[in-house]
């Protein structure tokens, strides 16, 4: 072998993605420093309600469970409707196995089922171009289309259960897509690599800002406070509205 030629470990290992390594010391600062403020949280929210129940919202679940049984009573007065949705799920899902086998075999193959156009969480292209992904994806899309669909045909429910239902369905539903969470989201995993995972890092100490800023409640924010100097980019001179319809409002500030 002479010294041009390379071995196929070797070529492999050339063409290897650069993989940013974690600082194991910075891990620890921020992941003391976010246990910490988190426990102080907690102790904090724990102290302000240990007298008052009510404001935990203990009456919403039991009204959250009444309207979801009287669904599922309503909903098992018919069997053969559920053995039909049954079917009918299995069938979506036999195609989306056989055009995910066709991917993987190299073959094209039109998806079974896409997201809206106004869908942003499957924006990445790792969702289209990806066997993986894309088969994660659209068995999301198929589940949750089921889902909500079921639900909503559910005759003879009174229409407040009924909101309650459709509600925290699509509450469900959204939340378990798999852009939430790590290891099913090929932005993020890429990001995480390219970090060395300090991406985490980051969301972690925004959700601990967040839950501090609501005093144990999440409250998200939606701007960056610090980005904001008086005289630079904010007003504080008082001012008086001078014009008002149906449009606008035009305040006049002093000088």
């Amino acid at each position: 072998m002479t010294q041009n030629q390379t071995t196929p470990n070797q070529s492999a290992n050339n063409d290897a993605p650069t993989v940013a390594l974690p600082d194991p010391a910075e891990w620890s600062r921020v992941m003391g420093d976010i246990a910490e403020r988190s426990h102080h949280i907690i102790a904090d929210f724990m102290e302000r309600h240990k007298d008052d129940p009510l404001t935990m919202d203990t009456g919403t679940p039991t009204s959250i469970a009444t309207a979801f049984l009287e669904m599922t009573t309503r909903l098992m007065t018919d069997p053969s409707r559920i053995l039909q949705a049954q079917v009918e799920l299995w069938g979506d899902y036999v195609n989306l196995w056989q055009s995910a086998a066709r991917r993987w075999m190299g073959e094209d193959s039109q998806p079974v089922v896409t997201p809206n156009r106004d869908d942003k969480r499957f924006k990445d292209s790792a969702w289209n171009e990806n066997v993986l992904f894309d088969y994660i994806k659209q068995s999301y899309l198929l589940t949750a289309r089921w889902m909500q669909n079921q639900v909503k045909q559910v005759e003879g429910l009174d229409p407040k259960a009924a909101q309650k239902v459709d509600f925290y369905t699509r509450q469900f539903v959204d939340a378990m897509a798999p852009s939430n969470f790590l290891l099913t989201n090929p932005e993020v995993l890429r990001k995480t690599l390219e970090t060395g995972g300090e991406n985490l890092l980051h969301g972690l100490q925004n959700l601990v800002e967040d839950l501090e800023k609501g005093n144990g409640e999440l409250r998200i924010s939606m701007t960056d406070t610090e980005a904001f100097d008086v005289g630079r980019n904010i007003v504080l001179s008082p001012g008086a509205v001078v014009f008002r319809n149906d449009l606008i409002e035009l305040i006049q500030y002093s000088p």
